[in-house]
């Protein structure tokens, strides 16, 4: 998405002793980051694609991602946003699943 400053790492979510109750939690998010490789336009093809956005919120959380470095792209239970994110990675976007932070 275009030259950019180096991003800070993204926080992963590494644990191996996540608790059953995870599973069912819906606090979970799955956030896209910025890449010196995709074009917006794809970004934005991507998530109008795979999520069925309208073109006004897919280029918003594209706009999110080129501006602010990241966009959470959706939330709900840790297996979806893992199959969400994998999803991503198969699109050759960067992303991660994380909880969703506390307010």
């Amino acid at each position: 998405m275009g030259m950019m400053a180096p991003l800070a790492a993204p926080e992963i979510d590494e644990r191996t002793d996540l608790d059953p109750a995870d599973a069912i939690d819906p606090g979970w998010q799955t956030v896209v980051w910025n890449d010196p490789v995709n074009l917006m336009s794809y970004v934005t093809h991507v998530f109008r694609e795979y999520f069925g956005h309208p073109l006004d919120e897919a280029t918003r959380l594209m706009l999110c991602v080129h501006h602010d470095g990241h966009a959470v792209v959706s939330e709900g239970m840790r297996e979806q946003m893992e199959l969400h994110a994998q999803a991503m990675h198969d699109y050759g976007l960067w992303a991660t699943v994380r909880k969703v932070p506390a307010p």
